[in-house]
């Protein structure tokens, strides 16, 4: 059996510091290529991470970059949670909203006022 001690799985260590909401979601993130371990794309929720390794991932509109600070136990209260990483995230307040696409989707009432204007100038 392999030495594992100082060791953790990767799905099991984003669980734990409450990145996600269960095990299987950090797995799937993992497997469909979303999660980075030290700049490497990985794939398999098996891989083993140890402190001072550095992982990014998405987590809503925002690029999470942390490092691991300690292995835990046991997915505990958020304070404890928070003490087995370093979020080494940069602000991220200007996050562009989707762009609105000209013509696709319902109108709202100033266009439409100004879409039924147009259409009264274009009768007479």
């Amino acid at each position: 059996m392999p030495d594992t001690a100082g060791k953790i799985r990767i799905d099991k260590w984003l669980w734990q510091a409450r990145f996600f909401k269960t095990r299987s979601l950090s797995a799937k993130q993992i497997t469909a290529g979303h999660v980075r371990l030290n700049g490497n794309k990985i794939l398999k929720p098996a891989q083993m991470v140890v402190p001072g390794d550095v992982l990014t991932f998405s987590q809503g509109r925002q690029v999470r970059v942390v490092r691991v600070q300690a292995i835990g136990t046991r997915r505990g209260p958020a304070p404890e949670a928070q003490a087995l990483y370093f979020d080494m995230t940069e602000k991220q307040d200007n996050v562009p909203a989707n762009p609105r696409f000209e013509g696709k989707g319902r109108p709202s009432k100033k266009e439409r006022r100004e879409l039924d204007l147009s259409r009264r100038r274009d009768t007479f």
